[in-house]
């Protein structure tokens, strides 16, 4: 039988702290799905991003601006609550360790930094900042979204496809880097005399190949002769492969990842886990 899923391995919560870390950890629950804290956590994420938005739209706003002020501030509230909490609670995460060492480490993790950048637009807001930069920095509410993925059973699906196909990505990646470069030098020597302003030097030349490779086609740029057009529908041809490469090698690791989950949390419900 493999090895079941970390959460599996946590022994059963017994004092606050543990069932705090727990609430708020997807990864230490005793069974499948989010708790109750993190989906209310869920739903005021899609609602600041939302407030966010509806902002920038004066219709919306209006003489509301009172109203609409006194929600984000609640909203950052409870996330700054939640920081806290989760800072607290991060000594029983087995990644960051107990002390003052796992709370630095804690502190300094991708999850916790963006937690705290999404936390400053208030600040700047009630340091009554300049138009431009408030809301620059109003903006950076949507960037909570981002933190769905810490609940998101499909991110770790993701994260696991990419590492395990990296370096055929990265294959794609050199491949087109290679392409972008070879049509935007032919094209420059084909073009570049007739048309100086468009395919003038390969910097310039550069902009026509990425959207032609990338399917887009613009069309503000195009070539007149026909050797130009010729090198044009080879490049467009070899866009549509380069564009289904990285899609097909991530179609297939994301469903690997999904079918390895599967069979592990199928391997959990038979074997530790138990119903409470």
């Amino acid at each position: 039988m493999g090895k079941p899923l970390e959460r599996a391995e946590i022994a059963a919560p017994r004092g606050f702290k543990q069932r705090l870390y727990a609430e708020l950890e997807p990864a230490a629950r005793h069974k499948p799905g989010l708790s109750v804290t993190n989906r209310i956590i869920c739903i005021l994420i899609i609602a600041s991003a939302l407030f966010a938005v509806m902002e920038t739209e004066h219709e919306f706003v209006g003489n509301h601006v009172g109203a609409f002020l006194a929600i984000e501030m609640a909203i950052t509230a409870v996330f700054s609550i939640e920081y806290v909490l989760r800072a607290w609670v991060s000594s029983e995460n087995p990644a960051f360790g107990p002390g003052l060492k796992g709370l630095v480490r804690y502190l300094m993790s991708p999850a916790a930094i963006l937690d705290l950048i999404a936390l400053a637009p208030i600040v700047f807001a009630l340091a009554g900042s300049q138009a431009f930069l408030l809301r620059a920095f109003r903006l950076l509410r949507i960037l909570r979204v981002a933190r769905l993925g810490r609940f998101s059973r499909a991110t770790r699906y993701m994260r696991m496809a990419v590492a395990a196909r990296r370096e055929e990505l990265v294959l794609s990646l050199g491949v087109t880097i290679l392409l972008i470069f070879a049509s935007s030098t032919l094209l420059y020597l084909v073009e570049g005399r007739l048309q100086p302003q468009q395919f003038g030097s390969i910097p310039r030349a550069m902009w026509w190949s990425v959207s032609t490779l990338t399917t887009v086609g613009y069309g503000d740029v195009y070539p007149i002769t026909a050797l130009g057009r010729v090198l044009a529908g080879l490049t467009a041809i070899a866009g549509i492969g380069l564009i289904a490469m990285p899609a097909g090698i991530l179609a297939a690791a994301f469903s690997e990842a999904a079918h390895r989950e599967h069979e592990q949390l199928e391997e959990e419900r038979r074997g530790e886990w138990r119903p409470e």
